[in-house]
């Protein structure tokens, strides 16, 4: 029982921090600065592409090999599917890339407001995965301490990231004159799909074990395509400016450090 109240915490971090992130509508007014969000999409690309590595992608060919495959096998294979997911998403869900303007998805009358959101909520998916994922295999290896600290570690790193990407959907909502109450939860519910599909991970791993490692590169390659479609893209969209190029160094280091530290 005790093991269903660490996983409800570890899921539940990143949106209290969406949460928090999205609060900052009653303290500020207007939309957040470019230069800022540029910084904030940089930070989150370092971090997504750090958890891939370290929380995911080793994991996935440790266990594949402990399963007697090649460990290259569940890695690339549920990589590969990861992208394929996360591709059909994105040309089938409506939504709008804020910094770029650039629509995406199937046509529909939406106003950006409602497109913004989707972005979000998007990308949070394999987020989601990704954190439900690295709490159950700690449970399958008995709430070790290394890999409750690993999973723990990337908790955090996404919720870190999590805290500016709730005041960038919440701000621009309400500098388009939405109201705070109302630009709150559009920002909370942006952020409430990753305990959702966190939950729908941790069920798929537990009906079989040995789908991990193939689950685990599937959250891997999932995050890497938001990185290489969405995050690298708009927090670069200046090229003479290296903004979102140290940003995404800096996310990478905090999340490769939380992961070593705790790990």
């Amino acid at each position: 029982m005790w093991n269903m109240g660490i996983l409800a915490a570890g899921l539940g971090f990143p949106l209290l921090m969406t949460t928090l992130g999205a609060a900052m509508v009653f303290c500020f007014r207007g939309q957040m600065n470019d230069r800022v969000q540029r910084c904030f999409l940089g930070f989150a690309a370092g971090v997504m592409i750090a958890a891939s590595v370290w929380s995911l992608l080793l994991p996935a060919i440790e266990q594949g090999a402990a399963l007697g495959l090649p460990g290259w096998l569940p890695a690339a294979g549920g990589f590969g599917l990861g992208v394929v997911f996360l591709l059909g998403l994105d040309h089938l869900i409506p939504h709008l890339h804020a910094i770029l303007g650039v629509r995406e998805g199937l046509p529909a009358r939406l106003k950006p407001t409602t497109l913004l959101v989707l972005a979000v909520t998007i990308h949070n998916i394999p987020e989601g995965m990704a954190v439900g994922l690295c709490f159950a295999m700690a449970a399958q290896q008995g709430m070790r301490r290394a890999a409750l600290a690993g999973a723990w570690a990337l908790a955090m790193g996404i919720g870190i990231q999590n805290f500016p990407e709730g005041a960038a959907v919440s701000l621009p909502l309400r500098g388009e004159g939405m109201g705070r109450g109302k630009a709150f939860a559009m920002g909370v519910l942006s952020g409430a799909v990753e305990p959702v599909f966190g939950t729908l991970a941790v069920a798929c791993s537990g009906l079989l074990v040995s789908a991990m490692p193939w689950l685990l590169s599937f959250a891997a390659g999932a995050m890497l395509y938001v990185v290489v479609e969405e995050l690298i893209p708009e927090a670069n969209v200046n090229p003479h400016s290296d903004l979102g190029t140290l940003s995404a160094m800096a996310g990478f280091v905090v999340m490769m450090v939380l992961d070593v530290m705790l790990g």
